[in-house]
């Protein structure tokens, strides 16, 4: 390392030396200190002017853009003089360019591994619940991970109240009073009356096509009778479950991000991050030590 440094300022020496002995004959100030304005803007134009790493840095479907914009924040930063100063900025980019890279990357290897939880052979929401069984598990375990606190509390806001509405039109048909069924009707939500609605009309259409019925095929009829049955057999254990899923989707999230992990592949990532941190920090060391070698020549203490 210090024999780098040391090379790296002999190079700096012998590009800086030309313009020094002009500015002292002509009666000048020594070159410019770290923080001169002027400085910082001709540094900061020729440093991306000049970005010759960025061909080989950024890829074909990176925003080149994008990367000009953080060489120019770093170039503001340091205010690099000469090419090697300016190489080693580019260095750092480079570093950081990667290490973006690497975030990416990491995100990747999250949602492979969540698209593997969320197959529909994956036992992932039944080992989260253990004896709760929801339908549409994959769905479920989108939900659970992409829910936000605030939602998944709205949400079980509604799905009681839809709940309850249809445990108040069971007890009015359970009371079996003259207008029960239009009152129970009345007493339902939207969506459950929708549904209840459907499953009449397959019924009919079922009936009237004449052909034959599977016996242990559920069919309800339009009546008191009927959507009793159906509140007690299909209505009320869905809104069950599905509060149970609800209150559990902290369970669900955990499991899913838990199964997503993928030790061996992240491990690789991580490897390769230690590396360009320890590249930075080399990177970084380099400059900064060249700068100050830089700040004490041009003012007499070299």
């Amino acid at each position: 390392m210090k024999k780098d440094i040391v090379d790296l300022c002999g190079v700096i020496a012998e590009t800086e030396r030309p313009t020094d002995t002009a500015q002292t004959a002509a009666g000048t100030t020594p070159p410019r200190r770290r923080g001169s304005r002027a400085g910082y803007k001709r540094s900061r134009f020729n440093a991306v002017r000049h970005a010759v790493l960025s061909v080989h840095t950024v890829l074909p479907w990176e925003d080149e853009a994008e990367y000009l914009s953080l060489l120019g924040a770093l170039v503001e930063e340091y205010a690099p003089q000469g090419p090697t100063e300016v190489h080693l900025v580019e260095e750092i980019v480079g570093i950081i360019w990667r290490k973006r890279r690497l975030r990416l990357a990491e995100a990747a290897s999250y949602q492979r591994g969540l698209k593997a939880t969320a197959h529909p052979f994956s036992d992932t929401l039944s080992t989260a619940l253990i004896q709760v069984e929801c339908s549409g598990p994959l769905q479920q375990i989108v939900d659970a991970v992409t829910a936000t606190p605030s939602g998944t509390a709205k949400h079980l806001i509604e799905l009681k109240r839809r709940e309850a509405s249809a445990q108040k039109a069971l007890e009015i048909l359970t009371e079996e009073k003259a207008g029960a069924y239009e009152a129970a009707l009345a007493e339902l939500d939207e969506s459950t009356l929708t549904s209840w609605q459907e499953e009449v009309d397959e019924g009919i259409e079922d009936f009237d096509e004449g052909e034959d019925v599977d016996v242990d095929a559920t069919s309800y009829t339009a009546d008191a009778s009927g959507l009793a049955e159906y509140l007690e057999r299909s209505v009320l254990p869905f809104y069950a479950q599905q509060l149970r899923y609800l209150d559990n989707r902290p369970l669900i999230r955990t499991q899913v991000l838990g199964e997503a992990f993928d030790p061996g592949n992240l491990e690789r990532l991580s490897r390769y991050e230690v590396h360009l941190d320890r590249k930075l920090e080399r990177m970084l060391t380099m400059l900064l030590r060249l700068q100050g070698l830089r700040d004490r020549k041009s003012q007499g203490m070299g």
